[in-house]
């Protein structure tokens, strides 16, 4: 039975009911590292993620949505650093939803953190059980990779995860052709805050910035909430949690919230 807190959460967005297992075909095995490019077309989408759309479609796998009025905000939860209750706090009190991709360590260590997302309505994604690169492995590896996690997630916490994002950003087709066997549609992004690279983070007020200067109808947007410190500078401790918080408190950027997306993108235009 699908989990309640997931039905409807993604209606006019993507909707997949999971499946059982089914069997994957001939595919090309071929290892590609994702990446949105800088390109970007009339409507400031960048035009890799709308090929990538186009291409990998027939698979579930998206790197936009088709709703060009609204924007995805994601986080990758691969290990705890000490900001996700923050976040969470932000994101509560400003009315949004967000998806958290969680890795198997992640699910196993952080219950509390991971019954709050449930309880506040957040939408839970699979990051792979020990977060290894699909395309790495065999076909019944694969699969293990996803449907131990998504068992695992069914069982502790009485939640079916539908949305699936690959480890390290790499996948192939007979990778994404696995996911949407096990039932699960898989999602890139068309944005990614570069908060990985702990030794150049920009302030907060240059963080928000950059995010207003690539917002674009259909986004969905990474955001690593998992970032090191680095020596005792706060700001790159606190960057990706600072830089969620701005922008949801911005009411003439984003707006008011009830789904799991940002807001209008009239909203963008008129700032």
């Amino acid at each position: 039975m699908r989990n309640r807190w997931t039905t409807g959460l993604l209606s006019g967005l993507l909707t997949v009911a999971v499946l059982p297992v089914s069997p994957v075909s001939a595919v090309s095995g071929e290892v590609i590292g994702y990446g949105q490019g800088t390109a970007v077309d009339s409507e400031n989408r960048p035009v890799d993620a709308v090929a990538f759309d186009a291409q990998y479609a027939r698979y579930d796998a998206y790197a936009t949505t088709p709703d060009r009025s609204q924007i995805l905000l994601t986080f990758d939860q691969g290990y705890e650093n000490g900001y996700t209750g923050q976040i969470l706090d932000t994101l509560r009190e400003k009315q949004v939803h967000a998806v958290f991709f969680l890795t198997g360590d992640y699910a196993k260590k952080e219950t509390d953190l991971v019954n709050r997302m449930i309880a506040e309505g957040h939408v839970l994604g699979n990051h792979g059980m020990t977060h290894a690169s699909l395309p790495t492995l065999s076909e019944a590896e694969a699969k293990a990779e996803i449907m131990d996690l998504h068992q695992y997630v069914l069982d502790k916490y009485g939640y079916e995860m539908q949305y699936f994002r690959c480890p390290c950003g790499e996948y192939s087709e007979a990778a994404l052709e696995t996911a949407q066997a096990c039932g699960y549609r898989t999602l890139f992004w068309s944005d990614a805050y570069v908060g990985w690279k702990t030794d150049a983070q920009p302030d907060p007020a240059e963080s928000l910035e950059r995010l207003r200067a690539h917002a674009h109808g259909g986004e969905i947007l990474l955001l690593q909430r998992d970032i090191h410190c680095n020596g005792n500078n706060p700001t790159i401790c606190r960057v990706v949690f600072v830089t969620a918080a701005e922008c949801c408190a911005f009411p003439q950027m984003w707006g008011s919230f009830t789904g799991w997306y940002l807001s209008k993108m009239s909203k963008f235009q008129n700032t």
